[in-house]
């Protein structure tokens, strides 16, 4: 299948699509739409799957819970609504030379306007026995085939593994296939080689032109298993490929900020020993000493610190960065605090004024919502140096805020923020020291893409007494259940928070708000006080509750998840989490963390409304069903995929072609090894150099530093 043709001039992988066989303007359009411009793009956008058509079966040879490939004549359609409310089959009865068989599509009632008589498809699916109606093909991928032609005498789409394509517009996967090999079958004999000789030899990976025919046209005897999991040597090749240039350029971004010295230089002597003991509320667990030691090391360096903390809720990440921004700002220096949201930034503010009340540095709040007067002399204050640590949103990056001496940058719940946002205050001073911290414990895989460029600190242990949360899921109708369960706390002396996933109530959105539960909520706990957070009242009423709850003024908390991260009053032994099948894994997770923050026995209730999806279903198991941060993050993964566990947008996760963070978790590790490698060996060669800046400015958006 390399037999190249002479119809098209040679070509190379960067040459332009539209000048391409086969495509005229049209299709340029279409595959430009779907970011495809170049040969390079086409072919690194793998097949969805492959089939083995070489092994067609007649339906008259399959059996029960056979995964086959089936090809006939539609004969006709229909689509059933069942009693089930919002559930349809569509229905098909196809032909073969075997005879007549059945397909059976569930939830997809578009394919009415898909399939008419007399098609012929091509089916790759499961054989089920249902019964009535006996053997039928369930929810198979398909492909429509359209007429031969004498041009498809190369055996592209018959008797071979053939690749499926995902459609682009009116393109399908057929006329996908043909165009791959037309650009194929263009390109010269030798091409640019990104990933090194060596690399490719420990790992035993074919070169990159052969690799790419092999991706797309592998030949018979390729494993089709291995096909379909991603994972023949010329898949990985080019998987390893994309994760090895991305690591590349990570570890030269995080060089970059390396080589540049610090103008300020910062010291630990005794004095300022004795000071950090003076704020300090509680001994440090032995993880926090760790992070503390290590990011000291880091502010005495003669370069700037470039580190994430992670460590899972109620840990104590917060004391470590005030630590730091102590040790900081004993050395004249300021220090920037960042939070994603008012809330969580009011309630930090709060926190590091009482911490450092009794020490000479003066705390600073600036947020968007704060008054005109007020934020003006907050603005002054941080540019003369009266405030020596400021705490804000994304107001602390706006043009007219300058710093006198911006030391050291502390970026809370980071993954929330933009990359131009984290750069734009780390540009508000020169050379400053960054501590960004996570309380949604990352996957490792995760981590080594999204923060590569970060060094990275962990606290595994939680300060001593605390006893691990107990978790129940229960139906809405055991709400009653739940409230005694509630009322029992609170006789007790202890607090309870109450979550509702909105603040008002919708008329489309069958779901209980906070505004109106609050105010059933008082009438039947209504020998107890009953407060209202959420994120529409302004600072100073949410400074109120907060400050309420936070002292014992108040014993329940009804709130939506604006409570999520920052609240820390060890009093609170309840939460009772409304509508939990609404609320991501992660998100559950931290409300938990919520409560259990003293040395007694807390509880967490989730109650769900029926009928439970899977996915709903599964997410409640997996956070019931542990404590530990970071195994449910590897849980949220497999549940949600890495875009959506971070953001894809917000936290910068890269735009990869053929890698997926998730199903090559493996790669990520090998990339990131053989990255540090080559970068300690002589050096990178031209090739890698080139491809290097092309796919972090086309495919990243970021440009390599260094």
């Amino acid at each position: 299948m390399t037999t190249e043709s002479k119809t098209t001039p040679p070509a190379n992988p960067y040459s332009q699509l539209r000048f391409l066989k086969g495509v005229g303007p049209r299709r340029a359009a279409e595959l430009e739409g779907a970011g495809l411009s170049t040969y390079e793009d086409l072919l690194y956008r793998f097949p969805i799957r492959f089939e083995d058509r070489s092994q067609v079966r007649l339906s008259s040879e399959v059996v029960s819970g056979q995964v086959v490939s089936l090809r006939g004549a539609v004969v006709s359609t229909g689509l059933r609504h069942t009693r089930r409310r919002g559930f349809s089959l569509f229905e098909m009865l196809a032909r073969d030379d075997a005879g007549t068989f059945r397909v059976v599509w569930m939830n997809q009632p578009f394919l009415e306007g898909v399939f008419t008589p007399g098609q012929k498809v091509s089916f790759h699916g499961k054989m089920e026995w249902r019964q009535p109606g006996g053997l039928r093909l369930t929810n198979p991928k398909y492909e429509i085939l359209e007429a031969a032609k004498e041009s498809d005498d190369e055996g592209l789409h018959t008797a071979r593994i053939v690749p499926i394509y995902e459609r682009i517009g009116s393109l399908t996967s057929k006329q996908l296939r043909r165009l791959v090999y037309t650009a194929l079958t263009t390109l010269p004999s030798e091409i640019e080689e990104p990933l090194p000789g060596t690399v490719r030899g420990r790992h035993g990976l074919p070169g990159r032109r052969q690799a790419l025919w092999e991706a797309h046209f592998p030949s018979r005897e390729t494993s089709l298993q291995l096909l379909n999991r991603f994972r023949t040597p010329a898949q990985v090749r080019l998987i390893l490929e994309e994760l090895f240039l991305f690591q590349i350029g990570l570890c030269l971004r995080g060089q970059a900020g390396r080589e540049e010295p610090k103008p300020h230089k910062v010291v630990v002597n005794d004095r300022i020993r004795r000071s950090a003991r003076d704020v300090l509320p509680f001994r440090l667990t032995l993880g926090q000493k760790s992070a503390l030691k290590t990011i000291v090391g880091d502010l005495c360096g003669s370069s700037a610190m470039n580190r994430l903390l992670q460590g899972d809720v109620g840990c104590g990440k917060t004391i470590v960065a005030l630590l730091a921004a102590l040790v900081t700002m004993e050395n004249d220096l300021q220090v920037a605090f960042m939070a994603p949201t008012e809330l969580l930034a009011e309630q930090h503010y709060l926190s590091l004024k009482s911490l450092l009340k009794a020490s000479r540095f003066r705390v600073g709040l600036l947020t968007g919502s704060g008054k005109t007067k007020s934020k003006r002399q907050i603005v002054t204050d941080i540019e003369d140096g009266t405030v020596s640590l400021v705490v804000g949103t994304h107001s602390l990056v706006q043009k007219g805020i300058r710093f006198r001496a911006l030391g050291l940058v502390v970026i809370d719940e980071q993954h929330r923020f933009g990359v131009l946002q984290r750069a734009n205050l780390r540009d508000k001073g020169r050379q400053p020291d960054v501590l960004v911290m996570t309380a949604t414990p990352i996957p490792r895989t995760l981590a080594l893409t999204s923060y590569g460029d970060l060094d990275v600190s962990l606290i595994k242990d939680q300060p001593p007494g605390r006893v691990p949360v107990m978790t129940r899921v229960e139906t809405e109708s055991r709400r009653e259940d739940v409230y005694k369960s509630i009322e029992g706390e609170l006789r007790n002396g202890r607090q309870a928070y109450i979550v509702y996933p909105l603040v008002d109530e919708s008329a489309k959105i069958d779901l209980k708000a906070a505004t109106v539960m609050a105010r059933t909520l008082a009438g039947r706990f209504s020998e107890y006080r009953v407060g209202l957070l959420h994120g529409r009242m302004n600072a100073d009423e949410r400074e109120a509750v907060m400050g309420g709850f936070a002292c014992g003024e108040l014993d329940v908390l009804v709130a939506t998840t604006v409570i999520e991260v920052g609240m820390d009053v060890a009093n609170a032994t309840v939460i009772l989490v409304e509508h939990a099948e609404r609320f991501g894994l992660a998100q559950l997770h931290q409300l938990r963390g919520r409560v259990g923050r003293g040395n007694r026995r807390a509880y967490c209730w989730l109650l769900y409304k029926e009928p439970l999806s899977e996915t709903g279903r599964a997410r409640l198991a997996a956070v019931s069903g542990t404590t530990d941060g970071f195994k449910i993050a590897e849980h949220d993964l497999r549940l949600r995929g890495p875009g959506e566990v971070l953001g894809t947008r917000q936290s910068g996760l890269p735009t990869l072609r053929v890698a997926n963070l998730l199903r090559d978790q493996d790669l990520v590790e090998t990339a990131r090894n053989e990255a540090v490698a080559a970068l300690g060996a002589d050096g990178l060669d031209m090739a890698i150099l080139k491809q290097l800046d092309r796919n972090w400015k086309e495919r990243f958006g970021l440009a390599v530093v260094g």
